[in-house]
């Protein structure tokens, strides 16, 4: 089973750099990065509400389940 995070994605569609995302959601650089990368192993709700929030997008956008992985 596979969490796998699509922010990338979201964040190319919607033209947004990391830094300029890191700014609206007042999460470090790193932070998002790693959470960009898949490099973690959790994330609070209210970093997914500000980072939804700032992108316009659902939760479902940015994580995607793959079973069997």
């Amino acid at each position: 089973m596979a969490i796998i995070v699509r922010l990338d994605r979201v964040m190319a569609d919607r033209k947004i750099s990391l830094n300029s995302l890191s700014e609206k959601v007042g999460i470090s650089i790193v932070n998002l990065s790693q959470l960009k990368t898949g490099k973690v192993k959790g994330v609070r709700f209210s970093t997914l509400e500000a980072i939804c929030g700032a992108l316009g997008c659902q939760p479902g956008d940015l994580l995607e389940y793959i079973p069997g992985e």
